[in-house]
């Protein structure tokens, strides 16, 4: 039987199930059957070099003498590699006997750590007593182990949208078959993939941000496969347009301003401010403490990727509430305060110019009675001492109680000093 062309055609379900590493491929002929068929089956069905293989003898014919096995497609006496005699139980070496050879008694043929030496035809002949031999020829393939591939790439750094990529399979290896895996996945078609004829090289045509791997290459043939370790692209991209953060526009005096910028890059972006056209120290984050009506305009943050030569920017107006003065306090309250303090002022003035109408009424009360007081009586016309009339009393001013004063304060805010007062004084 001839094995390898259904491997190949099954090649992704064959290595999922994980088979073996070895590949026997064993053509076998026999004579016209007659009651039974002598067959030879290849154990395992795979064999690479540094394998064993069993040539496992099936339906061996009665009354045999012996068993002879040569390398080739035919009996020839100078490539035999070993017989076994039956009554004995013997093996008797031949000229192709390699050491690495054993004939059990049912007429197997062991070949340990094959070679690539090893691959060919191989011929067993069943001498019988009667001299009606039986013979029958298999061909056995071995396949080179296949090294361990590695993945190799013509830019592990490539530009976004700019550079294609060329991923290659190594070493080359004959009668190999390759395989390319994405993500862990095969590949599938695409307009920006391209396959070499031997599916050694793999091309992205385009790459972006989301290609950037892993990579894996399995080598395989029939008698083993290999699996390469990951590659992994590092795509280079950006800068995006940035965002500034927080989302607040209007803040009041005295707040703590602290802006935030960010933009997606590979590498990462370098960060720089500009406020209402000035140039600020480069940083990533903006931090003003307590901020007038003069930190108002436009904030723009910069961002530049050194290696892809890309700049973005994004502007941010500012605005801050002249809500409060330099001391803190809003103007609503400072108009209170002011607007108290002449109301106050406007009382005690009128205080002062009450108290001074009443002292200065008193003064000219005191000289009215000096100037109306009678002449004292002569001695002995009558009672010693002063004495008021009762119509000087009447004419005196009745005292008013302050507090009935400042309930019914004279409109008139100018105080009217008596020309007499400068003698009270």
């Amino acid at each position: 039987m001839e094995g390898g062309d259904w491997q190949q055609e099954n090649l992704m379900s064959w290595w999922w199930r994980g088979a073996g590493k070895t590949q026997v491929s064993l053509l076998t002929s026999w004579n016209p059957p007659t009651t039974a068929q002598l067959t030879l089956e290849s154990l395992p069905s795979s064999a690479a070099e540094g394998k064993d293989v069993l040539l496992l003898v099936h339906n061996l014919p009665e009354g045999l003498a012996g068993l002879s096995w040569y390398k080739g497609a035919s009996v020839d006496s100078n490539r035999q590699i070993a017989s076994y005699v039956i009554d004995s139980q013997t093996n008797v070496p031949g000229p192709a006997y390699s050491g690495r050879e054993t004939i059990y008694p049912n007429g197997s043929l062991l070949l340990q750590n094959v070679t690539l030496e090893d691959t060919g035809y191989y011929t067993l002949q069943a001498i019988k007593k009667n001299l009606l031999n039986e013979k029958v020829i298999g061909q056995l393939r071995v396949y080179p182990e296949l090294p361990t591939p590695k993945v190799t790439s013509n830019n592990s750094n490539p530009v976004e949208n700019k550079d294609p990529v060329v991923f290659t399979c190594e070493p080359q290896t004959q009668d190999t078959t390759n395989l390319w895996l994405i993500n862990h996945q095969s590949i599938s078609n695409s307009a920006w993939l391209q396959l070499s004829k031997d599916n050694r090289t793999l091309t992205l045509l385009r790459v972006t941000r989301d290609d950037s791997g892993p990579y894996e290459c399995v080598t395989w043939n029939p008698g083993s496969a290999s699996h390469s370790d990951p590659f992994h692209l590092n795509v280079l991209y950006g800068p995006e347009t940035p965002t500034i953060s927080p989302s607040d526009s209007h803040y009041s005096s005295r707040a703590n301003l602290s802006l935030s910028c960010h933009a997606a890059s590979n590498p990462p972006a370098q960060y720089s401010w500009l406020i209402n056209g000035r140039a600020q120290q480069p940083t990533q984050e903006l931090f003003i403490p307590h901020i007038t009506a003069n930190n108002s305009g436009s904030y723009t943050c910069l961002v530049h990727n050194s290696v892809t030569g890309l700049s973005r920017t994004t502007v941010k107006i500012i605005t801050v509430s002249a809500g409060k003065n330099s001391t803190g306090h809003p103007v609503g309250t400072i108009s209170g305060i002011v607007i108290g303090v002449l109301v106050g002022l406007l009382l005690l003035a009128t205080l002062l110019c009450f108290l001074l109408l009443r002292k200065t009424g008193r003064a000219s009360g005191q000289l009215d009675l000096r100037e109306h007081h009678p002449p004292a009586s002569n001695p002995g016309h009558g009672p010693s001492g002063t004495s008021t009339s009762p119509a000087l009393l009447s004419g005196l001013r009745t005292e008013v109680p302050i507090y009935q004063e400042l309930l019914n304060p004279n409109t008139n805010i100018y105080c009217r000093i008596h020309p007499k007062a400068d003698v009270a004084s």
